[in-house]
């Protein structure tokens, strides 16, 4: 009878440190990432590790050394092409430094967002990198702060909440884009944002710092322009594929529909696409468009589509730097990085036209 072979026991720091000919404490504190050692011991520690195919205990680790090598993450929708790329930004950056990534989803609902931060509290993670979904309730947030543990946020400000942001200048870029279609003659110009909400009344009900910020830009330069009531054309509920194509059909089966649209991101802009071709319209001769996020689809369209280019992977890899020197133990006043944008003007914008009118 064909003997079973015995089940091969996990390796331990002791046995690294045995191998290597070395403590105990010593072989800890090289696999650990933490100490001082040679780097003569230093390799012959990780050569041993390496032999006898070691795999730490990161619960044993953090017990240790009080860290999880873990920084935790909220976003507010992971499905945008937007924050797919600002994760892999952070991912990136973490890796490089030695930490892992654990990403939770808030889908820009408050109450999802404070359960994941406390999961991942509850995780042990070193910091956290929140893209806050409203600036009203953070009162979550604050409380990550008062207990020392780093919090950086990312894409949104809170000025009242003194850790390290960064952001895009978005109430510029707005401007610049609405700029570019009122200068083209445009006097209809609609907003659509996913931030939710039915019919826009002032900025006061607008709780995400960006959104805010992008409408305010857009009615200035409307206003500047001559343009009367500017924000009859602010459409807000934008939620989802489904509603952003409900939210486009909407606005454009109207007497009065816009002659031109800026989007807040590249899955509302889509569905707007769509929406322009299913009622048989064109765009740039009948709708002109511009989106926020240079996304892969808006550059093969025809024609291709006028974008604000954000630097999203930097944003991401940015935020992540501050949290890491944070985690490291750099001491400084909070930092607050505005990164440029620019718009690629493509073919998507021309004159208004009264064809379907």
């Amino acid at each position: 009878m064909k003997k079973t072979a015995p089940k091969t026991q996990s390796i331990t720091v002791s046995d690294v440190a045995r191998a290597a000919k070395v403590s105990k404490a010593t072989a800890a504190r090289v696999l650990g990432g933490y100490g001082v050692v040679s780097d003569m011991i230093r390799a012959d520690v990780l050569a041993a590790a390496k032999i006898l195919d070691y795999r730490p205990n990161e619960l044993a680790r953090s017990m240790t050394t009080g860290r999880s090598g873990i920084i935790g993450v909220v976003v507010g929708d992971i499905e945008n092409p937007f924050f797919s790329l600002a994760v892999r930004g952070i991912s990136d950056a973490a890796r490089a430094a030695g930490f892992n990534v654990i990403l939770a989803n808030s889908g820009e609902r408050i109450e999802d967002e404070k359960t994941a931060v406390r999961i991942l509290i509850g995780k042990r993670v070193d910091g956290l990198i929140v893209t806050p979904s409203e600036s009203r309730d953070i009162s979550h947030l604050r409380d990550i702060h008062r207990s020392g543990r780093p919090l950086a946020l990312l894409d949104r400000g809170l000025p009242d909440l003194g850790v390290d942001t960064v952001t895009i200048d978005d109430r510029g870029s707005a401007m610049r884009a609405t700029r570019i279609l009122a200068d083209a003659g445009h006097r209809n110009i609609a907003y659509v944002t996913a931030v939710e909400g039915h019919e826009y009344r002032d900025l006061a009900q607008i709780y995400t710092s960006s959104v805010r910020e992008r409408i305010d830009g857009f009615l200035t330069v409307c206003r500047d322009a001559g343009i009367e009531r500017p924000e009859r054309y602010v459409r807000l509920g934008a939620t989802s594929p489904v509603e952003a194509g409900r939210v486009a059909d909407k606005l454009l089966s109207g007497p009065d529909r816009p002659t031109a649209i800026l989007a807040s991101d590249s899955v509302i802009a889509l569905e707007i696409f769509r929406v322009i071709r299913q009622r048989g319209l064109r765009v740039s001769e009948d709708i002109s468009l511009i989106t926020f996020h240079n996304a892969d689809w808006t550059s093969v369209t025809t024609p291709p589509i006028t974008v604000i280019d954000q630097p999203v992977y930097a944003l991401g890899k940015s935020v992540a730097d501050l949290l890491i020197r944070r985690l490291k133990g750099e001491t400084r006043s909070p930092e607050r990085l505005i990164l440029p944008t620019t718009i690629i003007e493509r073919g998507s914008v021309g004159p208004p036209s009264n064809r379907g009118r």
